[in-house]
C-alpha cells in the first residue's frame, strides 16, 4: 500500500515511464457521508499497486503524472465523477471496457463476465460492500481491489481490436470523450428541489414545508454522524412524518425507536420549524409540464424510432445506445435544436439520406 510520501515518490519515479495505465477506485458511500475516495488501484506493466488517498499524502504529483496517460477503466462514470469532485482530476483520455463491450453488442458487460468470456478467468465477487475506509485492509479486500485493474490491459486490447474490426473504434473514442466531459461538468443543483424525495408529490404545500425542514435536519445529522442519510431516516418515513405533522399531528409512532433523546428532540424541532413556515413561503406544488405532440411530431418520432431500431438490430446494439426515446422525442419536435446533442456516429445512424442532403425537420 502506497501510504507515505516516500513510497509515493518511489512509485512515481517508475510510473512516469509506464506505457499503459489501468485505474479503478473504491469509495465508502455505503458507510459514510459525504462519501470519499478511499482507495485508488493502479496497474501498469510493472504490476498492480494500491494508493491510499486517506493517508497524509500530497497527491498533486500523482494526478499530474496520471493526466499524461490514457486510462484503462471499467464503468468509468462513477470513478471519474468521484475523482473530479474530490481531487479536481480530469483525465485526457479513457478507454472504458464496459462501454466497449456495449458498443460491440454484448448484453452482459460486468467486469467479471467480460474477464470470464474474453480471458477465461474467474474473478471472486469479493467484498463489494465493504467499508473501504477501514485500515488496514484485509487480505481479501486487497485481492479484490487488485483484481479490478489486473486484467484491464489484456481485456482492453481484445476489445479495442474487435471495435477496430467492426469499424466502431471511433464511436468508442467519441463516447469516452463525451463521458469525460460529462463527468467533469458541475452537477446542477436545484436548491428548491433536492429535498423533494420520492413520494413528496402526494403532499400539500404545508406538508412540503415540513418535509423541507426534515430534509435539512437529516442532512445535518448525516454529516455529524458520518452516515448516509437513509441510515438516519428513510425517504418514506420523512414523507409520512411531513403528512402526519400537518394533518393528524400524531408523529410519535413514526419516529424510529432507536433515536437518542437528543436526536428525537432535534427532529421535533425540525417538525415545529416546518409547521411554523408562513403560508406565503410554503413550497409550490410542482405540476408536470405536459405537451401534446402534434401529428407531424408523432410521425417523425415513429420514423426515427423505426430507423433507430433497424440500425440497432443490424448492428446487434442496444437501441438506447443510439438514442433514448426521450432524445427521439426531442429530435422529432425540433431536429435542428437537439441534433448537436448527438455524437457524430449517432447522428449518422439517425439521419436519412434526404435529411443529410436537405437538413430538413
Amino acid at each position: 500500500m502506497i501510504d507515505t510520501d516516500h513510497k509515493l515518490a518511489d512509485f512515481l519515479s517508475r510510473f512516469r515511464h509506464a506505457t499503459w495505465v489501468a485505474v479503478d477506485t473504491e469509495a465508502d458511500s455505503l458507510h459514510a457521508y459525504p462519501e470519499k475516495v478511499c482507495l485508488i488501484q493502479i496497474s501498469t506493466a510493472a504490476g498492480d499497486e494500491l494508493l491510499d488517498p486517506l493517508a497524509p499524502l500530497d497527491l498533486a504529483p500523482f494526478f499530474q503524472a496520471l493526466s499524461a496517460h490514457e486510462l484503462l477503466m471499467h464503468g468509468a462514470d462513477y470513478d471519474l465523477r468521484l475523482l473530479h469532485k474530490h481531487h479536481r482530476f480530469t483525465p485526457r483520455a479513457v478507454f472504458d471496457t464496459m462501454l466497449a463491450a456495449r458498443l460491440l453488442g454484448q448484453r452482459q458487460f460486468g467486469l467479471n463476465h467480460l474477464v470470464a468470456r474474453h480471458l477465461a478467468v474467474t474473478l471472486e465477487k469479493g467484498p463489494q460492500k465493504a467499508n473501504w475506509a477501514r485500515r488496514p485492509l484485509t487480505e481479501r479486500m486487497e485481492c479484490y481491489a487488485r483484481n479490478d485493474v489486473h486484467s484491464l490491459k489484456v481485456l482492453s486490447d481484445q476489445l479495442r481490436a474487435e471495435l477496430q474490426a467492426k469499424g466502431r473504434l471511433t464511436w468508442h473514442q467519441e463516447s469516452c470523450a463525451r463521458l469525460i466531459a460529462e463527468c467533469a461538468r458541475a452537477p446542477r443543483t436545484e436548491l428548491d428541489s433536492e429535498w423533494r424525495v420520492k413520494g413528496s408529490h402526494a403532499l400539500d404545500r404545508p406538508a412540503l414545508a415540513v418535509l423541507r425542514e426534515l430534509w435539512k435536519w437529516r442532512e445535518r445529522e448525516a454529516i455529524a454522524a458520518n452516515r448516509p442519510p437513509y441510515f438516519i431516516l428513510s425517504h418514506e418515513t420523512m414523507v409520512a412524518l411531513a403528512a402526519a405533522a400537518t394533518n393528524s399531528g400524531h408523529v410519535q409512532n413514526l419516529i424510529p425507536a432507536r433515536y437518542s433523546p437528543r436526536r428525537r428532540a432535534a427532529l421535533h424541532q425540525a417538525l415545529e420549524h416546518g409547521r411554523a413556515v408562513p403560508a406565503d413561503r410554503h413550497p409550490e406544488l410542482l405540476k408536470p409540464i405536459t405537451r401534446r405532440p402534434s401529428l407531424a411530431e408523432i410521425h417523425r418520432f415513429r420514423e426515427l424510432e423505426k430507423r433507430r431500431d433497424a440500425h440497432a438490430a443490424r448492428l446487434s446494439l442496444d437501441p438506447t445506445l443510439i438514442a433514448s426515446r426521450t432524445m427521439l422525442a426531442r429530435l422529432a419536435q425540433n431536429w435542428h435544436a437537439h441534433e448537436p446533442e448527438l455524437m457524430s456516429w449517432q447522428r449518422e445512424l439517425l439521419q436519412s439520406k434526404s435529411e443529410v442532403q436537405t437538413a430538413e425537420f
